[in-house]
């Protein structure tokens, strides 16, 4: 059977192709509202504290330990892996060392509105000291890349300085 056809099948054909758009996978996933719910909810790069520097092992056949960073992004306190490209650049980043991991979703205090506000200032100069890296997507929209299983982002900045230039010995990173 074809189209509703005449003066009045406008709602009908309104209606019917409302319902069909949702067929197609590019619409359902512009407006389905996913995209929020992902690490970077919506942009292409983000900052992060790093917690850990972690090794994931490679999938078979290769062989080998895949330098990666356990990361806390500080937009939504989530907590990503992230791959740091380049032979030795693990070494340029450094992992936080304090007692507790920072947590970066907004706390909330009942005290006042100035001592939370206080808080949130040596929160925030704490966080400084820290190594800030800029996380970007790893290249295949969400997807893990190669032999590095779960891992859908890389290193890109580290204390705003680019990785690849620490990598080339262009720039040194700055002192804390």
């Amino acid at each position: 059977m074809g189209k509703t056809r005449g003066m009045g099948a406008g709602r009908k054909l309104k209606t019917h192709r409302r319902r069909q758009r949702w067929a197609d996978k590019a619409y359902k996933k512009s407006h389905l509202g996913n995209e929020w719910k992902k690490p970077f909810a919506g942009s292409s790069h983000a900052k992060g504290i790093v917690l850990e520097k972690i090794g994931i092992e490679a999938k078979q056949p290769n062989s080998a330990i895949r330098k990666c960073a356990r990361v806390q992004l500080i937009k939504n306190g989530k907590k990503i892996a992230a791959f740091v490209p380049n032979d030795g650049c693990l070494n340029f980043i450094e992992e936080n060392h304090s007692t507790r991991p920072p947590v970066v979703s907004g706390a909330t205090c009942k005290i006042t509105v100035l001592a939370s506000s206080i808080a949130e200032a040596c929160h925030r100069a704490a966080l400084l000291l820290q190594d800030e890296v800029l996380i970007a997507g790893f290249g295949r929209k969400g997807h893990a890349v190669g032999d590095i299983p779960g891992v859908r982002f890389k290193v890109v900045k580290v204390s705003g300085v680019s990785l690849l230039a620490l990598f080339k010995e262009k720039k040194e990173k700055p002192r804390s």
